[in-house]
């Protein structure tokens, strides 16, 4: 009877970390092309009043001027200044 128990407890354990491990893999999964989610903008701190983020999949940006003494302005989007190459 223990040596039973003991294995539907071991089975139960492998089973649940195994569930685990596939949730970790989907959920920090690549898009398409490549890069990770959370890993795709990134904030540019330019100078202490302007402000970029950057797309690393599309190239695109949005900078943002925020002024010392004021409180937040609209994001302006401009064009990716990196040319896409057709290999």
């Amino acid at each position: 009877m223990k040596n039973s128990s003991s294995l539907i407890i071991g089975v139960a354990i492998i089973m649940g970390f195994t569930i685990l491990g596939l949730f970790l893999m989907a959920s920090s999964k690549e898009d398409s092309k490549g890069a990770r989610h959370e890993d795709r903008y990134e904030l540019v701190p330019v100078n202490e009043n302007n402000m970029i983020i950057f797309d690393k999949t599309s190239g695109a940006y949005w900078n943002k001027f925020v002024p010392s003494d004021e409180g937040p302005t609209s994001w302006e989007k401009g064009d990716s200044p990196i040319k896409k190459s057709n290999n």
